[in-house]
């Protein structure tokens, strides 16, 4: 009988003192906290989303990017052709269509002045700018088999397109050789732009030399200004106040100079990589399309350099590796004390890890992401390490343990940082953890403490 007594007594003392149990639990508490910590993460992306609706709504209240293509000249023509009818009689049809010409040179210099508006928290870029547009175009009918006779030049138009006609500020004046005429919108979703700006021109004869065209534009937009790639040469230019621009596109620029006053940047493209011809008939919808946007047009983008989100969410993905090394260095600054802790005092503390999580973004939305991260590690750290000495009675094991923290949370800073050298530095310190653990352990009863 007391045998039997004795037995149950030693085994509920061994769940008690077992340390295969106790890292059993610690590594069920590790999995269980990855619930929350995939909460937090939704959070951060619910947040990142809100922030984007936010910027879309002011910039669509001042301006939307601009994207500027263009000019094109537009010239009717008849063409005859036989057709046969219902009796099987040949008969002569004769129908209009337009031949479409891009410029020969196409010169366009823009600047740029940049500011910030406010919604709440949240920032967006939003610009003025004076578009010089210049160049001329040249006509070679005799490889559209085409003569001048079949031209109507009294029907000619000059067109071109901006994606947001909200940003316009002034009606633009265009010049097509001695003629100036004012623009006139054109909405037509199958014309040659979605979104055109045309104006009527009498030419009185087609010249054998360039036709040349001018035309300024003064615009309104926000985050972005592209241009489309029309001419058979291409010289942009573009100068803005903005200290952080970003190159968007097909190209990029072949001259570029960035400093804290502003930017300048130039390019000179030739027609060879153009997915379009330069000269050709009847269809209306060649420039009008995703694919021809996707490769040819390029530009400058002024984007507030908003990554506290992507950060935050980087960090939020080694949150489970740092709950589980803090977890180990406790569990082996207890081995060390020789004092229990309670495994609800394991459960506070992996809480407290994941509300850091919080702490971070809520913080780098105000004041950014580095000094939310100085502050929401030096609470926790402070929190955990004031708990921990409370439980061991011991302030040296807790400064050790608070050292311990800062270790690991100043090596995730400095992995967020590095991003291209992140995976080596990583596995590097990762391979010296594990090899401090196994030193660690070597002398550890898996039985009793």
């Amino acid at each position: 009988m007391e045998y039997e007594q004795e037995k149950p007594q030693g085994f509920m003392n061994w769940l008690q003192e077992s340390v295969t149990l106790k890292l059993m639990f610690i590594g069920l508490l590790v999995l269980l906290l990855l619930i929350p910590s995939s909460m937090i993460e939704n959070l951060i992306g619910e947040r990142q989303i809100r922030h984007d609706e936010m910027e879309k709504d002011v910039s669509d209240k001042w301006s939307a990017s601009q994207l500027i293509q263009g000019p094109v000249l537009v010239i009717p023509y008849k063409r005859q052709y036989n057709n046969r009818d219902t009796n099987n009689k040949l008969i002569m049809k004769e129908v209009t269509e337009n031949l479409y010409l891009l410029p020969e040179h196409l010169h366009i210099k823009a600047n740029v002045i940049s500011d910030i508006l406010h919604r709440g928290m949240y920032e967006t870029v939003v610009y003025n700018t004076h578009v010089k547009v210049w160049g001329d175009f040249k006509a070679e009918l005799a490889k559209l088999s085409l003569t001048p006779g079949q031209l109507l030049l009294s029907q000619a138009k000059l067109t071109f397109s901006i994606s947001d006609l909200k940003g316009l500020k002034t009606n633009p004046l265009i010049k097509l050789g001695t003629q100036t005429q004012q623009a006139e919108p054109v909405f037509d979703a199958k014309g040659l732009f979605e979104k055109g700006l045309q104006a009527g021109i009498n030419l009185p004869v087609l010249p054998d030399s360039a036709l040349p065209f001018d035309f300024d534009l003064d615009l309104k937009g926000s985050q972005e200004l592209r241009f489309l790639h029309t001419g058979k040469t291409t010289d942009v230019e573009v100068t803005g106040n903005w200290p952080a621009p970003s190159f968007s596109g097909r190209y990029l620029p072949d001259y570029r100079k960035i400093d804290e006053k502003g930017f300048t940047a130039k390019w000179r493209m030739l027609y060879f990589n153009r997915p379009f011809a330069q000269q050709w008939t009847a269809n209306d919808t060649l420039l009008n399309n995703m694919q021809t946007h996707q490769d040819a047009v390029f530009g400058v983008r002024l984007k507030v350099p908003v990554d506290q989100y992507q950060k935050t969410m980087r960090t939020s993905k080694y949150g489970i590796l740092i709950i589980l090394l803090t977890f180990i260095s406790l569990f082996l600054t207890e081995l060390i004390s020789k004092n229990k802790i309670h495994v609800f005092n394991y459960i506070l503390i992996g809480a407290a890890m994941i509300i850091y999580y919080t702490l971070l973004l809520s913080f780098s939305e105000q004041i950014g992401y580095n000094l939310a991260y100085l502050i929401a590690s030096v609470a926790t750290i402070t929190l955990i390490a004031t708990f921990i000495a409370s439980l061991l009675k011991n302030k040296l094991a807790a400064i050790l343990f608070a050292v311990i923290l800062t270790v690991f949370y100043v090596f995730i800073f400095v992995i967020i940082q590095l991003e291209d050298l992140a995976l080596l530095i990583g596995s590097i310190a990762l391979f010296v953890i594990v090899a401090a653990l196994m030193y660690c352990s070597r002398k550890i009863n898996w039985n009793k403490p």
